[in-house]
């Protein structure tokens, strides 16, 4: 049996952005549902995330959830595994109340996990791990080393895997935890990557700068083999545009339409064709625009990858550059903490 695994999907992302959801929309209209509907996939399994903010839903954006992605796999008779995400549980210490199990209950054919269940797919028993917190911590060890499931899929915060492609997590469990099992499956970090046995499959489409250029999309597992196949998606929201006395004339603007663009100056001799050159730009109708010049390390081998990060991974290597006797990691990890919440009121 083949079943689509999604996770991190965030709806309502970027204070509900309509900018953002016609660019998911484009991911699932084109790419989602034609390939489930080609392989006659009938189960997907949501590994968490689902909505973006665990404090409360935009009305417009759940309408947009619904009528986009849970009516559709409703009217195709799609069964949904929902696992609770930290964004979607209201509370940090408990998945108790949570934003799938209260909006979705008009759905049949989706069904909420807040806790550690064992459920099979086809014909393989798999443990569903939802987020860890205090409240379910000892429980869900307990049946973790009780488990006879070859499989498990979660959204598990673990140490050692990318959060993005500049950082590694440095705190979490331990993935020795999850040995046991064949495969280990898991959302939480929108990045792919894996040990060989835990796999983060990232999420579908680019919400952030550091997401620029990275793998994105779902997978089709196959129960029987255990082996899964990413889709990739193939549109991206972010652009890096390096400016080098560029031809505006040649330089093609059509794919720039309704994306976010950096335009970084390596070299602008003549301002005036700078200045068409943006026009050009701006003419294509793209959505967000900024430029990034300095001269001083333009010929620094360093340029590219200062010039191009992100936020979180500026504020990383400060702390990690900085002169202080604390341990860098713990406070990395709260700025990162505080940088997710900020990112859901942004």
């Amino acid at each position: 049996m083949k079943v689509a695994i999604i996770t991190d999907q965030h709806f309502g992302a970027r204070k509900n952005s309509k900018l953002f959801h016609d660019y998911f929309l484009k991911f699932y209209n084109d790419i989602f549902f034609p390939t489930i509907e080609k392989e006659g996939i009938t189960t997907v399994v949501d590994m968490g995330d689902t909505f973006d903010s665990r404090k409360g839903i935009d009305f417009s954006a759940l309408s947009w959830a619904k009528n986009n992605y849970y009516d559709r796999l409703q009217e195709m008779g799609v069964k949904v595994h929902t696992i609770v995400g930290n964004h979607t549980a209201y509370y940090k210490n408990t998945n108790e109340v949570n934003a799938v199990d209260l909006l979705l209950r008009e759905y049949d054919n989706v069904t909420i996990y807040s806790e550690p269940t064992e459920v099979v797919l086809g014909k393989l028993p798999t443990l569903f791990i939802p987020w860890i917190n205090q409240e379910n911590e000892k429980n869900t060890f307990k049946l973790i080393e009780n488990t006879s499931c070859k499989c498990a899929m979660g959204h598990l915060e673990l140490q050692g895997f990318r959060v993005n492609s500049q950082i590694i997590m440095e705190h979490g469990l331990e993935s020795k935890l999850f040995e046991k099992f064949t495969r280990v499956y898991s959302g939480h970090y929108h990045t792919r990557s894996t040990n060989g046995t835990v796999y983060y499959l990232g999420n579908p489409y680019e919400m952030f700068w550091n997401d620029v250029k990275d793998s994105r999309g779902f997978h089709i597992f196959d129960t029987e083999t255990l082996e899964h196949t990413p889709i990739n998606n193939p549109y991206r929201m972010f652009y890096n545009i390096y400016y080098e006395d560029t031809n505006y004339q040649t330089f093609d603007t059509r794919e720039y339409e309704n994306k976010i663009v950096k335009v970084i100056v390596r070299k602008k001799t003549d301002i005036k064709k700078f200045e068409k050159f943006i026009d050009k730009l701006y003419s294509s109708g793209i959505a967000e625009l900024k430029i990034v010049e300095n001269f001083q390390i333009q010929e620094s081998e360093d340029f590219e990858a200062f010039e191009s990060e992100d936020t979180l991974s500026i504020l990383n290597r400060y702390i990690e550059e900085a002169e202080i006797n604390l341990d860098k990691s713990i406070i990395q990890k709260m700025i990162y903490e505080i940088y997710q919440e900020a990112c859901e009121i942004v």
